[in-house]
């Protein structure tokens, strides 16, 4: 197999994670719409389970907005001819592993949260590692749950491995850019 190859599949596998990426993001956004907790204040263990900063508006949205992206992602491949089924499968496929992307990422997420509380860190506090992977753990175990095999041969199998490498690589700088623009708009509290 040729450079160009290698990295043309890595940029591909990267592109079809996309929908994974934005939901965390876009939920900044839908959690001011609708602001009910989606622990609804509760605590487990003398802790809050989630914390407010995760609201059923942002989780809706948010992981509705990454099915939107894939959807954009599917049409923009076929018309280029990248991929005939749009790089998801068929149809159906097609939406399933959407959902699975975007609400796998925000499930991700949600558990960083959830482990954050347990470890005594208040809402918005640096936990280094669990911050940037969390919601790429979330969306690659959700998705593998129900979609083993595409999983498996665009992130696993052979040279599709460097697609794996290139998010896990490049996910600390994009989820530091991200948060940066985030606080610079107002959006977050932090720069984190």
């Amino acid at each position: 197999m040729e450079v160009f190859d290698v990295i043309g599949i890595m940029f591909f596998g990267f592109w079809l994670f996309v929908p994974a990426m934005l939901p965390n993001t876009a939920a900044v956004f839908f959690g001011k719409i609708s602001k009910t907790k989606m622990d609804f204040g509760k605590t487990w263990k003398g802790k809050r389970i989630f914390g407010d900063g995760k609201s059923w508006g942002g989780f809706i949205g948010g992981g509705l907005f990454g099915v939107v992206v894939g959807l954009g992602i599917i049409g923009i491949n076929t018309a280029l001819g990248w991929a005939e089924d749009g790089g998801y499968g068929p149809f159906w496929s097609n939406v399933g592993l959407l959902f699975c992307l975007g609400f796998g990422s925000l499930l991700g997420d949600l558990t960083g949260a959830f482990i954050k509380r347990r470890l005594g860190m208040e809402r918005g506090q640096k936990a280094p590692i669990l911050d940037q992977y969390d919601f790429v753990a979330g969306a690659f175990l959700i998705t593998a749950l129900f979609y083993p095999d595409w999983v498996i041969a665009n992130y696993l199998d052979g040279w599709h491995l460097s697609s794996l490498i290139l998010i896990l690589v490049t996910m600390f700088g994009i989820h530091r850019v991200t948060n940066i623009i985030g606080y610079k708009l107002g959006l977050k509290k932090e720069p984190w």
